[in-house]
């Protein structure tokens, strides 16, 4: 079923607005009548953007993939989303590098005009947040970019950034990971976009984990910071939640978050639990168990009025942090 979720502000008289989330546990089931959770809600609500968090369960099979996503981003344009975000490596989760390195594409391959014409179909903008890209370098290094690649609704790439941050870790019960062996390390940021939605700041999974990069992307103008992950079984009951609302919180932005759920094969599982936080750390969305949608409305008056009053950026002491913070040149 379709669940409408109304969630309050804090008990503050300037942050009294109700903010609308969209709740669809399972696109099998998404005919049923709205319900709502708390009281109604004003009839401005209804003119705020509305963005579409794409949750699914990657395989080596990419056609399968694109299938899936595909059913998604149209039940997304269906409902009135103007933006959907699916999940790093929504294009597949191999098995191995040297898998991973055989199944990726260029730019221009023919996976990527299939997403550029479903953005034209649909009319949407896409975040395809984690590309197996072979970049202009693959045949000297022989390895990709974990690339998040941002389409309009006329299926033109406005913008690309390549995963800066690489995870390269051993979780004890998790399983190691060790995204270097096949993925090169991106060479920069990229500034926030302009969308339908708001000036989006791009990044990818583990780059959540370093608030320098939130920090530079809210100070050059995001007011949506975007983290499109495969996260694990392990850090993800521990660290997922906690980080996003950290991130909302000390930058003052919303916070969209697309995750891999489920078993990929027999090798790899993700948590899950797609979700939307907006500035004052709220879960304004969130996924179930499963594949599916969840969307929120972005409410840029909201954060505009609550920076006005909790102007922390005008209190930063950049000459105590050095570089820390600093707006991306």
């Amino acid at each position: 079923m379709v669940l409408l979720g109304f969630i309050t502000r804090p008990p503050h008289r300037f942050l009294s607005l109700l903010c609308p989330g969209l709740r669809i546990p399972q696109l099998s089931v998404l005919c049923a009548q709205p319900r709502p959770r708390a009281m109604a809600i004003s009839s401005s609500s209804c003119e705020l953007p509305l963005v579409a968090v794409c949750q699914v369960t990657s395989t080596p099979d990419k056609q399968q993939n694109f299938k899936t996503c595909a059913e998604l981003v149209r039940e997304a344009a269906r409902l009135g989303a103007c933006l959907a975000f699916l999940p790093e490596a929504f294009d597949f989760i191999a098995r191995d590098p040297a898998e991973t390195l055989h199944l990726s594409e260029p730019l221009g391959g023919k996976l990527l005009e299939e997403y550029t014409q479903l953005a034209r179909e649909c009319g949407l903008w896409l975040s395809l947040g984690g590309f197996h890209e072979r970049g202009q370098d693959w045949e000297q290094t022989q390895k990709i970019y974990n690339c998040h690649v941002l389409l309009n609704s006329n299926g033109a790439v406005v913008a690309t950034y390549r995963k800066t941050h690489l995870c390269d870790v051993e979780i004890p019960g998790q399983g190691p990971m060790c995204e270097s062996n096949s993925t090169m390390p991106g060479p920069s940021l990229e500034s926030p976009v302009s969308t339908p939605a708001g000036k989006i700041g791009l990044a990818v999974c583990y780059d959540m984990r370093f608030p320098e990069l939130s920090l530079a992307l809210a100070q050059a103008g995001a007011e949506i910071l975007t983290y499109p992950s495969a996260f694990g079984s392990v850090t993800g009951p521990a660290h997922w939640e906690v980080l996003l609302r950290a991130r909302a919180i000390e930058t003052q932005c919303y916070v969209v978050a697309a995750a891999q759920c489920g078993r990929h094969h027999e090798k790899r599982a993700s948590y899950g639990h797609s979700m939307v936080v907006d500035p004052w750390g709220t879960v304004v969305a969130r996924c179930s168990e499963g594949p599916g949608l969840c969307l929120a409305r972005i409410d840029l008056n909201y954060l505009r009025q609550l920076r006005q009053h909790l102007p922390v950026f005008q209190h930063r002491r950049p000459d105590l942090y050095g570089n820390l913070g600093h707006p991306l040149s």
